[in-house]
């Protein structure tokens, strides 16, 4: 009789999260359009202190004390309510693992980040979809959807992968009305893509209140991808709960180097925020050009188009086409979304090239 060790029945749910692919079927490298980075790299001062950090044979910070000044100090937050993490990825499991369980609920609305499903999971809670509102949040039906049973509440604003945004009114209308035993975790990882009277407020509302956390990432805007490095803030007692269980050691020496510099680089924030909502304008109007082909742009806030095939050329065609011009963009049929492309904002040259050959592939499929 043999036995081998046995995972809890919920881990067996979880489908692995399927990052953005950078090579074809047969191996070429193509132009990455598929994982949201920066078309414009990572800052020069970023860069060179990335040659100055500690050395790895040293331990890093397990607190980030000097990265957490630098956050505070831009934002205007107690350094003491803020907690660095690998990614925003970590501190949404963590939040997730922090206040759910086994048999509670995990809210989130249809076509979210692919994570808070997973994160759900990870601890034996439920994840519960809410219907959608024309593939964004509806405030209503999240709110409806909420239960007993509710722990947590999941908003990615903008939200990835459909782009779509809550303005302020909307997000505290959805927080006023949640018990206030409910963690309400804002997901601003594409937060630095707004312009300033697009605030949603969220950071102000964690100031103000004991059930939000609101997390942010360097992978997007600052370039920094490669060194999985976000930060949250929320009431004391939730950074505090987030402490208790995250790594010790979680951010690296070269990660909190990097990101304090890149910080102290706003101007290179400024830049791919603008490069960013030209590029978007531009090449959300060449797919509305496409619309009696059955193209549609959805409207976006984030450094991606989600770009839906409701006509003779369909996505999963779409993908080959563009993988055989040397594109990679994202497909999402484990999240609901067959008859659509996420596709990253890059230069203008590879988002005209892409265009193009979008047009050229739904002309054939006609």
């Amino acid at each position: 009789m043999s036995a081998s060790p046995t995972p809890k029945p919920w881990i067996e749910g979880i489908h692995a999260y399927v990052p953005g692919k950078a090579r074809s079927a047969d191996g070429r490298e193509l132009v990455k359009l598929s994982a949201n980075e920066n078309p414009l790299g990572t800052s020069p001062a970023t860069l060179a202190a990335l040659t100055q950090a500690a050395p790895p044979a040293r331990y890093p910070d397990p607190d980030a004390s000097a990265l957490r000044q630098g956050i505070g100090a831009l934002h205007g937050i107690n350094p003491a309510r803020i907690v660095c993490g690998t990614g925003s990825d970590e501190l949404l499991n963590l939040a997730t693992q922090g206040y759910a369980g086994p048999g509670d609920e995990v809210l989130f609305t249809r076509y979210s980040f692919a994570v808070y499903d997973i994160a759900a999971r990870r601890c034996g809670a439920v994840p519960v979809e809410a219907p959608d509102a024309d593939y964004g949040a509806d405030v209503d039906a999240l709110l409806a959807a909420v239960t007993e049973r509710t722990r947590v509440v999941f908003l990615a604003n903008p939200n990835n992968p459909t782009g779509s945004f809550l303005p302020a009114g909307e997000v505290a209308r959805l927080h006023a009305r949640l018990p206030r035993d409910v963690l309400f975790v804002l997901d601003q990882a594409y937060a630095e893509y707004l312009a300033p009277e697009d605030d949603d407020c969220g950071l102000a509302l964690a100031g103000r209140h004991d059930n939000v956390l609101v997390t942010r990432t360097f992978s997007k805007i600052y370039g920094l991808a490669g060194e999985r490095i976000g930060w949250a803030t929320g009431a004391p007692g939730i950074v505090d709960t987030l402490n208790r269980i995250r790594g010790p050691f979680n951010v690296t020496n070269h990660g909190q180097a990097a990101a304090l510099a890149a910080l102290g680089d706003q101007e290179f924030v400024r830049r791919s925020r603008e490069h960013n909502t030209a590029e978007l304008v531009r090449f959300s109007d060449a797919i509305g050009a496409l619309g009696n082909h059955g193209l549609r742009a959805l409207p976006s806030k984030g450094n991606f188009v989600l770009v839906l095939f409701e006509g003779a050329l369909g996505a999963a065609a779409a993908l080959d086409g563009l993988a055989e011009a040397g594109f990679a963009v994202r497909h999402l049929p484990g999240q609901g979304l067959p008859q659509a492309l996420r596709i990253t904002i890059g230069t203008r040259e590879q988002m005209d090239a892409v265009a193009q050959r979008l047009r050229a592939l739904a002309e054939a499929a006609r």
